[in-house]
Order: C-alpha cells, then structure tokens, then sequence
C-alpha cells in the first residue's frame, strides 16, 4: 500500500508567532498562512492582552496590529521593548496604514519591518522567515560569545594557576644564582661564573615572562583592583629613570628627564603606574641602538585637567603597516631589540590595560627626526 508523502518541515518551524488582532478574520487568514509552514501560533485581542501572552508566550516574532482598543500596537511594542530589552522579539506591524509618518512612528517604536493590508501569502512568509533567521543568527552569535567568554575565562584561570606555581620555583632558581655570584660558597672561576650569570639571566627572563602572564590573567580576569591616591607623576618618572639608567649603561646608553616645574600629580596607583613607566622606559632602552639617548618628559594641561608623561626613543619606530598590532596580547613587531634583549610581547597590552583602567590613553607616535614617542595621559589630580 502506497503512502502518503508528507511536507517536510521548514527549517523555521515550531518557531512561535504571535498575532495580535481585534480583527478575527485577520488572525484567522495569517493563522492559515502561517501554519502551513509549521509555526506554532500565539493569539490576542488587544495591546494589553499582547503583552500578557507575551511573558507566557515567549514568541520568536510578533505580528501587532496598530490599531485596537486601549493601547494602540506602537504603544504595545514600546512597552515590549522597555520590558525585555535587546532580548524582545522582532515587532512587525500589520496594518493598511502606508503614510510614510505612520511607518516612521513605528519604527521609532522599536520595529523591524511592516506587512501591509490586504495580506500576500508569499509576502508574509518572506518577511516573517527573514526576520526569523536574523533572530536565529543573533542567538547563535550570542551564544557563540558566551561559549568564548567561557573558554576565555579557563584560559585566564589556567594563565593564573601556572604562573602562580612557575613564579616560587623560578624566583628561587634566580636567588640560589644570586646568592653563588656573590661567592657566598667560595669563589668561582670563570666559566663557573658564566654559567652562574646565565642560569641568572635566564631564570629573571622566565620570571618576568610569568609575572606578565600573571598579570594579563589577572586584568582579563576583571580582577585588577586599583589602589588609587594623589601621586607625583615628575617624581616616579624621575626614581624610574634613576634605576634604568643602571641597565641601559650595559648598553652605552643614556636615559634624561626633561626638566619638570614642580610636582604633577594624578589620581593614580602608584605600583601600578610604575610597572607602565618601567616598561616604556625599558622598551625605549631595548630598540634604541647602543649609545643611544632616551628622553622622559612629564607635563600638565591645565585647561584640560590631564597630566601626562612619554618617552622618546631613538629606534627604528613602529612600522604604519604594524600599528595594529601595537597593543596587542603576543603581539610582536618586525623591530628587533638591539642588544639581544627578549620580548614577551606582552608588556604593551599590559600598560594599555593598566592605563584604561584609570580613564587615560596611551599612543605611540613616529618622530620626525627618528624613533617614536610613547605618551601616556592621564586625569590630573584637582
């Protein structure tokens, strides 16, 4: 016995529709339309009834009529959308109405499209499948970004926990080498004591690799917390280049301030702040040639109440085709440190984070004469 062949289902059906109508014939004429294609049909009368059957209802999309008894549907739709937010279904109107005040009152109101009166089967579905598959696209992308948040949030949390375990292990690693430098043991001959400051010099690269790792976990992970107070940016900057001097002469090269009329203070956390003004003083020492000059300067705007300080190199600056990358977790440029230094890739991300979490901005610009300034600015403490 031959069987009867059966329709198969749309892609779109089960997906709910309600129809809200005072006029039964219209409900009943798209309720035909619609039910062919396999969607589960929602009714009501009215705005307020509208809105009722919506919170049980939970319907994909809304057919509203814009005229019924008590709230008209463009009120109907604004009440919706203040009541679920981007999480409302898509509002279509339908109506005989084709003033083009009409249309734009109601799209004002919060809706996607408009179905004209009389009805057109071919029309309503096109309308009403487009609209469907645009709601269905922007739950799967909400999904999609809550599967990615989650994934990001293992990633901080292993980043965290492996740092955490790496940092004791290598910072002991670094002291035992400190400690048989010094000849706390006897003294060492000469290739006893390259091999000493290489374990040395390798063991700080690792652990200032893990303290960036840590970092980056712990600012991504939303748990940076910031110990603000009135601080002078002139005298940080000025302790800072202080102590880098001590590396940058391994290199013949010379860090300067420029001189600073009086304190500059802003609303900063002061270990915070010092990690992004070590790092940029660092990164200006590291691809600036040997026997370089390295400029810091600190200024206030008072008309715009900021205070900022930067930090000209004499490298080979940021290539136009690499900007994007500047800022970026990993990222690293074609520019080499001049001196074999090593590179995380890490330690700009990280100042950019720092600084945007107390509401200032860095940039790096190319000088005209060679190499690039990095310039932090900042709220200036009123």
């Amino acid at each position: 016995m031959a069987s009867t062949p059966t329709t198969p289902p749309t892609p779109l059906a089960g997906r709910k529709v309600l129809i809200a109508d005072d006029d039964r014939l219209n409900i009943r004429i798209l309720g035909g339309i619609l039910r062919s294609e396999g969607f589960v049909l929602g009714e009501a009368a009215s705005g307020e009834q509208a809105i009722a059957v919506y919170a049980t209802f939970q319907p994909d999309l809304v057919l509203l009529d814009v005229t019924m008894p008590g709230i008209d549907g463009f009120e109907t739709c604004r009440r919706l959308r203040a009541e679920y937010g981007t999480k409302c279904a898509p509002v279509v109107f339908i109506t005989a109405r084709s003033e083009s005040d009409d249309v734009v009152e109601g799209l004002v109101a919060g809706a996607v499209d408009y179905l004209p009166k009389p009805f057109k089967p071919k029309e309503v579905l096109a309308r009403i499948r487009s609209h469907l598959h645009n709601r269905i696209l922007s739950e799967q992308q909400k999904l999609l970004v809550e599967q990615l948040s989650k994934a990001n949030q293992a990633k901080n949390r292993f980043l965290g926990m492996a740092a955490h375990d790496l940092r004791n292990p290598l910072a002991s690693i670094r002291g035992i080498a400190e400690f048989l430098r010094e000849g706390a043991l006897g003294p060492l001959n000469a290739d006893q004591l390259d091999l000493v400051e290489t374990i040395h010099g390798a063991s700080t690269s690792m652990l200032d690799m893990v303290n960036e790792l840590l970092d980056v976990a712990t600012i991504e992970s939303g748990e940076l917390k910031l110990n603000r107070g009135p601080h002078d940016l002139a005298e940080l900057v000025s302790k800072a280049v202080a102590m880098i001097n001590r590396e940058a002469g391994k290199k013949g090269t010379q860090v300067v301030v420029d001189p600073i009329p009086g304190p500059v203070k802003a609303q900063i956390d002061l270990a915070k702040m010092k990690q992004v003004v070590d790092n940029l003083l660092s990164n200006g020492v590291k691809y600036s040639p040997p026997g370089s000059t390295i400029t810091a300067t600190v200024t206030r705007d008072e008309a715009k109440g900021t205070c900022s300080f930067a930090v000209r190199d004499q490298g080979p600056g940021i290539p136009e085709n690499e900007r994007d990358k500047l800022f970026k977790d990993f990222s690293r440029l074609s520019s080499q440190p001049t001196g074999g230094e090593k590179s995380t890739g890490l330690g700009l991300a990280i100042c950019r984070k720092i600084v945007d979490a107390h509401q200032g901005t860095i940039v790096a610009e190319n000088l005209p004469q060679g190499g690039c300034e990095f310039r932090v600015t900042l709220p200036a403490f009123q």
